[in-house]
């Protein structure tokens, strides 16, 4: 049997949930006698609490990752892959207008390279995206109180409110990280076309 560790710069259940899942889906693209074991660890991001730029949430991804390569090394852990990931915010101007996307994006190194993905995104209400980027409020507060909830971010987040649970936060990060794995359980078509376009 073909054990992959795959370790994950954060403790939160949506978050590990999210790599588990994943996981059990492309395992089999490392080999069909291939299992995963997912652990997360809290790690810092090194960004804000909310993320307010696509550029922002891709730093925080890598930097989740980064930091939890170098916490693994220091504390003699082993992994074969580290991930980071980071929800937050993109805002946009699309025919004069603002408007403000939710996405979930997700950092994947071996140690020597690391790929991105990203969920895709959702729009929000202005009210709520004011809230975060005008006033300053923690998108978890943030949603909490537009939806009338309490600890919404550790369930279906913002993703499950914005979208009736039709998509949760877990199921963000789960694509998201499919998609940063994809140049290694895919890679050689990842590198067949590098060398085509060499």
């Amino acid at each position: 049997m073909n054990t992959l560790r795959i370790a994950v710069g954060s403790a939160r259940r949506p978050k590990v949930m999210a790599v588990e899942e994943a996981a059990v889906l492309f395992a089999p693209c490392f080999g069909s006698d291939t299992v995963c074991e997912v652990q997360g660890y809290e790690v810092e991001s090194g960004v804000s609490h909310t993320p307010a730029s696509r550029h922002e949430l891709m730093q925080g991804a890598r930097q989740r990752a980064e930091a939890l390569r170098e916490k693994l090394g220091r504390d003699g852990a082993v992994a074969q892959f580290f991930v980071g990931v980071e929800g937050g915010l993109d805002a946009v101007v699309e025919n004069g207008m603002r408007r403000v996307f939710l996405e979930s994006w997700a950092y994947v190194s071996d140690g020597q390279r690391g790929h991105f993905g990203c969920s895709g995104s959702i729009e929000l209400p202005l009210v709520l995206a004011n809230r975060v980027l005008v006033e300053g409020v923690e998108l978890a507060a943030a949603i909490d109180e537009f939806a009338g909830a309490v600890g919404i971010r550790d369930g279906q987040g913002a993703w499950g409110v914005l979208s009736r649970n039709l998509i949760s936060r877990q199921d963000s990060f789960r694509v998201a990280t499919i998609a940063a794995f994809a140049p290694f359980f895919n890679e050689a078509l990842y590198r067949s076309a590098a060398t085509a376009a060499e």
